[in-house]
């Protein structure tokens, strides 16, 4: 317990709780509070609206700001508890330290609770846990009990980051729970998919901080606060969890926790964990000296990616893109390249582009709209137009930038936008940068999306999805894909990225490909893949090209692309149309590469140069793909969050110029690696 100020402030209580429905359910996605003066009050508030709508478990469309005045007399002000921190290298072994909490607190029945702590994932609130008899002792078992009105003494401004501050407002907590009449302890683990830390604690413990308590990307958090009924009332404990004002001094800051050279320090100080068992290792320190939270939680997040294979690496190309790269000092067989057709270093576009630099020089110098704009920029709409069919196109300098660009412009806060499950991340990010709402259908399932639009009438509606999906190669059912969208009345946008110079006999894209004679709204695609250049495009309607340009902030607001870029898309168009072989040659080697990978007994079939092959395992993906590296075949395993967690894959994409004898080769040595 710590004395209040002699001059207390007026202070307001802020609360925020942001939520998403789902299936008909509400579902928490963020929620936080603080104790603030009222001149802080707005900056705070931004601060956590931000948060709420910005976070790694989905897009919330509800949020509750809730500012309440608190009396200063009633505001209970408590010291921070002793911290330490325990390292564990699993979480499976972070859970094993959860046991050794309670053994040492003398609680009985400890596989019950660890049962019961399951049981508290589903959980917005705590668990209230009897433990002589396991039985929960709250009110309202779907909710639990919420500890609320607390947070951490200020000495300055506070942070107005919208980024959670795991250990501080866990401390809180912790502080509070354990002076809770009742509650002899507590455990705890976020829901937060990015943050794998818990922590026990308890008035003879303190605060202890088990550095991996689940995997990285569950949700599957959960709280139990251990209470004794015969030290007090259920309802006492409540009372004081709910309604109890506190505030928390001596916050430690986490660069200061589990420091080798640390001794015991009085109540509110840090202290060090040495664990018993196992021989002594150099750990390196978490967090440099002078580090603040926000440099922490960074450094932690990176930790968890390398302990659950997911940290992601580069490596280095120092030859063209092409069948055939030197990477590592040595010739490597690329079966991982969007160069589908392998035009980025035909001798055409080597030339044409010389000569496009000689003429223009590199930069565009200004947007598209003041002084970007030149004759070969307006030559590749009028192109890309030509070659999709369409009255006009508008370019864009990525394609990542045109589907946030495009969707963007298209959907507002009065849309509803739908998207395939399996959307690629930049149709995901226009989404969410339209402030539409989302309905998600099941991946490439014209039943469900027709039965999603039923389940939400809107006046403006777009459906957007991907032709060729970038990580499993299956092409979407197109015709059905258009009925659908007239059918209702709904704007239709494809994002061609991997069908343009790859389906059909001429490489023209998925309407080739089911000789389909009508087109969607938009037909947005790539020239960084079968094209051979850089650059997005959105082919369309006059009105809605003039549309974009005018309302599309990746567009207005983006200095042009090179018009070396643009001559070298030019080119890559050109030789499509010229050379059609090089596409019937693409798909002639997808048949022979997936025959080749079924007889080494691979059941894998695909009418795309994307062929995935699933691993599952995050860390046996990465070794195989090493393996194929060390044997000359160069295919990066795909993880978590590109693909879902547990079905890492070999993603292979295949070029025109690829051999026969290199395809049966390479299937020989995949079917061997991973047998």
């Amino acid at each position: 317990m710590a004395d209040a100020p002699h001059n207390p402030q007026h202070l307001f209580s802020l609360k925020m709780r942001a939520s998403a429905h789902l299936n008909g359910q509400e579902c928490h996605i963020s929620g936080a509070e603080k104790i603030l003066p009222k001149e802080q009050l707005p900056d705070v508030a931004r601060a956590l609206v931000s948060r709420g709508l910005n976070h790694a478990k989905g897009d919330a469309d509800f949020l509750n700001l809730k500012i309440e005045e608190l009396a200063p007399e009633a505001i209970l002000y408590l010291d921070a508890p002793p911290v330490t921190t325990i390292e564990v290298d699993t979480w499976q072994e972070g859970l094993r330290e959860v046991e050794r909490f309670l053994r040492e607190e003398g609680i009985a029945n400890i596989e019950g609770i660890m049962q019961r702590l399951q049981e508290s994932y589903a959980m917005r609130g705590a668990m209230l846990l009897d433990i002589h008899t396991l039985e929960r002792l709250e009110p309202d078992q779907a909710r639990g009990v919420r500890a609320t009105y607390m947070d951490c003494e200020r000495t300055d401004s506070p942070p107005l980051s919208d980024v959670k501050n795991h250990f501080a407002e866990a401390i809180v907590l912790a502080a509070k729970v354990m002076n809770c009449p009742g509650v002899v302890g507590e455990i705890c683990i976020s829901d937060d998919p990015d943050y794998v830390t818990g922590y026990v604690a308890s008035q003879k413990a303190g605060y202890r901080r088990i550095t991996r308590m689940k995997p990285l990307g569950s949700e599957q958090g959960g709280r139990i606060f251990l209470f004794d009924t015969t030290l007090a009332s259920p309802a006492d404990a409540i009372r004081f969890l709910e309604k109890q004002p506190v505030i928390v001094r001596s916050v430690a800051r986490p660069e200061a926790v589990a420091r080798p050279e640390a001794v015991a320090r009085p109540f509110g100080s840090v202290e060090a964990v040495t664990r018993p068992c196992g021989p002594a290792k150099e750990v390196a320190r978490p967090y440099r000296s002078g580090e603040n939270t926000y440099l922490s939680r960074f450094r932690e997040k990176l930790a968890n990616l390398r302990e659950n294979k997911l940290f992601r690496t580069m490596r280095t190309i120092e030859s063209a893109q092409a069948s055939h790269v030197v990477s590592g000092g040595r010739e490597m067989v690329l079966m991982a390249s969007n160069s589908y057709l392998d035009l980025t270093a035909h001798p055409l576009m080597k030339q044409r582009c010389a000569e496009a630099l000689e003429k223009y020089g590199f930069g565009a110098g200004g947007s598209r709209l003041t002084t970007g704009n030149t004759d070969l920029h307006e030559t590749l709409e009028r192109k890309i137009a030509s070659f999709k069919g369409t009255e006009a196109a508008v370019l864009f300098n990525t394609g990542y930038t045109a589907n946030t660009a495009i969707i963007a412009a298209l959907a507002d806060k009065e849309s509803v936008v739908f998207s395939d499950e399996l959307n690629h991340a930049s149709i995901i990010d226009g989404c969410r940068l339209s402030r539409a709402k989302v309905v998600i259908y099941r991946h490439n399932d014209m039943a469900d999306l027709e039965a999603k639009i039923r389940e939400n009438p809107c006046a403006n509606g777009l459906v957007v999805s991907d032709a060729v999906f970038s990580m499993d190669g299956d092409i979407l059912q197109f015709p059905r894909f258009l009925d659908i969208c007239e059918k209702h009345d709904l704007l239709s946008m494809i994002d061609e990225a991997h069908s343009t110079g790859v389906l059909g006999e001429h490489g023209h894209g998925i309407q080739e490909h089911f000789h389909e004679s009508r087109y969607p709204d938009i037909l947005m695609g790539t020239l960084s893949k079968a094209v051979g250049a850089e650059g997005g495009y959105a082919a369309c309607s006059q009105l809605l090209a003039d549309y974009l340009r005018n309302t599309a902030r990746g567009f207005i607001f983006s200095t042009a692309m090179s018009p070396v870029t643009a001559q070298a898309a030019l080119t890559g168009l050109e030789l499509i149309e010229r050379e059609p072989e090089r596409v019937q040659q693409l798909h002639r080697n997808i048949a022979c590469f997936c025959e080749a990978l079924r007889e080494g007994g691979l059941n894998v079939s695909s009418e795309t140069p994307i062929i995935p092959i699933v691993i599952g395992d995050e860390g046996r993906a990465l070794a195989v793909a090493q393996q194929l590296y060390e044997a000359g075949i160069l295919i990066p395993a795909i993880r978590y969050p590109t693909v879902a967690k547990g079905s890492a894959r070999l993603r292979v994409s295949l070029m025109a110029t690829h051999t026969e004898e290199e395809l049966h080769r390479a299937a020989a040595l995949i079917c061997q690696t991973i047998s």
